[in-house]
């Protein structure tokens, strides 16, 4: 049995489920695909994220006057100044999609949870980052938090994205983009796990993390508890989550 050091201990927190009524604080277009909205509100205050997987619902209204739920990650939050930033991505064609497109300061939403946080601690020996669109804001605050020295390599699904997606960078840091699913699925059978205790996390479209995870588990035959492989999306779902591992 492989021994967790306490550095490398991954942590689980519960918060309280509370619904937040906020509103458009600011609006901006990152140049890659994405809009980044922050929110602002009386209610953000006490508002917890630990994890840059955590997910919220983001409830609003669309073009019908139909309440939309679906889930997005705090890409950061400010809650002593009652801020939270969320990133759309605007390539899609969805409600959520339509909504950010034209967003403006003053608009209003839900947001619901998180309902816990799993810590992965930034002191693993090494760090693989997987996924697709969907899982670029988790993405991003994770290499925003994580020390230049870190041992870090992460493998992206551009998919038809003609845009250039801009993310945190450093010397040491691998960073592949790739442009379908069997690039991808292939980057992974190719990467070589490193020596020490490292955490695995992928997300993505479920079909595609389901071969992610077999990958992991039963080619690279990394321990279950160093990896999490979740569906963020789902072909032919709407407001589709599920871990895998």
């Amino acid at each position: 049995m492989t021994t967790i050091l306490p550095q490398h201990r991954i942590e689980r927190v519960r918060y309280e489920l509370a619904k937040r009524h906020v509103t458009v604080r600011k609006v901006e277009h990152s140049g890659d695909g994405f809009a980044r909205i922050t929110f602002a509100g009386d209610s953000l205050p006490g508002f917890q994220s630990q994890s840059f997987d955590d997910h919220i619902k983001f409830i609003f209204q669309d073009a019908a006057g139909n309440t939309v739920m679906r889930d997005y990650t705090p890409l950061a939050a400010t809650a002593e100044q009652g801020e939270l930033t969320l990133e759309f991505a605007l390539h899609g064609h969805g409600a959520a999609a339509s909504w950010a497109g034209q967003a403006a300061e003053g608009m209003q939403a839900i947001i619901a949870g998180p309902k816990g946080s799993m810590i992965i601690p930034a002191q693993q020996d090494w760090h693989l980052l997987v996924g697709d669109a969907s899982s670029l804001p988790a993405i991003r605050r994770r290499l925003a938090e994580l020390p230049a020295s870190a041992h870090v390599e992460v493998l992206l699904l551009r998919g038809d994205s003609a845009d250039a997606w801009s993310l945190p960078q450093q010397p040491a840091w691998h960073i592949v983009q790739v442009g379908d699913d069997a690039a991808l699925l292939a980057a992974l059978r190719g990467w070589q796990v490193p020596d020490g205790h490292g955490f695995a996390w992928c997300a993505g479209e479920g079909g595609l993390m389901r071969q992610a995870r077999a990958v992991l588990l039963e080619e690279k035959q990394l321990p279950r508890e160093g990896v999490k492989v979740a569906a963020y999306w789902r072909l032919g779902e709407a407001d589709f989550h599920e871990r895998l591992v």
